[in-house]
């Protein structure tokens, strides 16, 4: 068994170091090119049609849940510990240059975010309940007509949710244990009630929980990380010099930082950009798929602000309060890696400092939950029916307190290559399927039913 495990360490480390980055960054550049540096040309349409809208009521079209509930559940599954301890880990391993790259792979990422839920709004479909559903499964089915394909995908994610649920709800447990003294035991009975509670009523709860819950959280978390920013204001400057200065030439120790290599500041920047916003992953699209809209890419403009929204926004917060605070480079700080936010913060601020951090990972992990359980039983829907994903769903709900114990630990081992499984049939099938997503973006952008509606040039375009 130890055997096993090894082995299946090495695969993991292998798959999830340059083969998948190289396939992942290699195809959101292929598809942004491909599809004009949308991301760029239309910057402020896009956040004037996301943000600009946040609390104005939905126009038209067909679907379940509101865009903006479909771009906050999506969201709580991809804001989550990484955004916490993740980024300070990239900056141990390959200094604050692995910012700059993180911002790279962020914005060449959202063409694949991009791709992947225009698809997925596409090619949606209405289960027995009525409710629209959709994802690579079933672009991949119906787009490129390689049920095999969709099938492996749909099994590989619904397995994947297992191990990934009692992950986080192991991380929510020792939180709560280490800064509250609850019991493992009574955490994870809490999680399980809160989590099934809210995701037994499907989609339009969870999306009535996320726009409330998502926004929330992430003001805390942002908001004090501002705070702890500002506190060191004065060394703003010399940290946006480290971060470009050292994306291109390596970095020598410097007290508790142990210097970096130009090959290890890009992996751990493409590295964390790629774990935190999951473009390319094949996850997001299953909660775009749900939301009302008129046109696939009017949804896909959506997916670029979360993009943005996980990456640009809260990585960045957290990488700058652990750069302003020099808590990167204390005695020790390569050994703690993963608890540099919490002391960048409670040096700032004292106990309340880390108690918002440890509040802010306990709800990060919460929404992550909720909406990976969703992942995980449409995954099942497809396969089986809707009555199997009824009975996942129950699954994925005692996982929680199977995980808060600590019991299954073996199965964690395969997280990350159960990831690669979803990976590699949502990369083939977005990249195959990109030319109907250009088709689709082309008539949005130059038709008067939709962008010259927008912005004022219907009108002059019909006379």
């Amino acid at each position: 068994m130890d055997m096993l495990m090894h082995w299946i360490g090495v695969i993991s480390d292998w798959l999830w170091g340059p083969p998948l980055i190289i396939l992942l960054v290699f195809g959101g550049l292929y598809l942004t090119v491909k599809l004009g540096f949308f991301q760029f040309k239309y910057v402020s349409y896009i956040f004037s049609q996301t943000f600009g809208k946040m609390f104005k009521k939905h126009e038209g079209g067909e679907g379940t849940v509101s865009p903006f509930q479909a771009l906050t559940a999506a969201i709580a599954c991809t804001v989550g510990a990484g955004n916490i301890v993740g980024v300070p880990a990239a900056i141990m391993f390959g200094g604050p240059g692995a910012i700059f790259w993180m911002w790279v792979i962020a914005l060449v990422g959202m063409g694949a975010k991009f791709t992947e839920v225009v698809l997925a709004v596409k090619y949606r479909e209405k289960n027995e309940e009525g409710e629209f559903v959709g994802g690579p499964q079933y672009y991949i089915n119906k787009g490129l007509n390689k049920r095999w394909l969709a099938v492996w995908f749909a099994l590989g994610l619904m397995i994947e949710v297992i191990p990934s649920i009692m992950v986080q709800a192991n991380s929510v447990a020792a939180s709560a244990a280490a800064t509250f003294n609850i019991n493992p035991s009574v955490s994870g009975i809490l999680a399980l009630v809160v989590v099934g509670l809210i995701v037994i009523g499907g989609i339009k709860r969870i999306g009535k929980f996320t726009e409330k819950y998502v926004p929330l959280m992430a003001f805390l978390y942002i908001g004090t990380a501002f705070l702890v920013i500002m506190l060191n204001f004065r060394q703003i400057p010399s940290v946006i010099g480290l971060i470009f200065t050292h994306a291109f030439r390596p970095m020598a120790p410097v007290g508790g930082f142990a210097g970096a290599v130009i090959a290890s500041t890009i992996r751990w920047g493409f590295a964390r950009g790629v774990y935190s916003n999951e473009s390319g992953l094949g996850t997001a699209p299953i909660a775009h798929a749900s939301a009302i809209t008129d046109h696939p890419v009017r949804q896909g403009l959506w997916s670029v602000a979360e993009v943005f929204v996980d990456t640009i926004v809260i990585c960045s917060a957290t990488a700058f309060a652990v750069l302003v605070s020099g808590v990167w480079t204390s005695p020790g700080a390569m050994d703690n890696a993963s608890g540099l936010t919490a002391i960048a913060f409670s040096n700032a601020l004292g106990n309340v400092g880390g108690m918002i951090v440890t509040i802010s990972l306990l709800l990060f992990v919460i929404s992550t939950i909720v909406v990976l359980i969703y992942y995980g039983e449409k995954q099942a829907e497809f396969l089986l029916g809707l009555k199997f994903s009824r009975f996942m769903k129950y699954i994925y709900v005692a996982s929680i307190f199977i995980g808060a114990i600590g019991g299954a630990k073996i199965i964690w081992q395969f997280l990350d290559i159960t990831l690669a499984a979803i990976v590699i049939p949502n990369m083939i099938a977005i990249l195959l399927l990109s030319s109907e997503v250009i088709e689709l973006k082309n008539e949005f952008f130059t038709s008067t039913k939709y962008y010259l509606k927008d912005i004022g040039k219907s009108a002059e375009r019909s006379s």
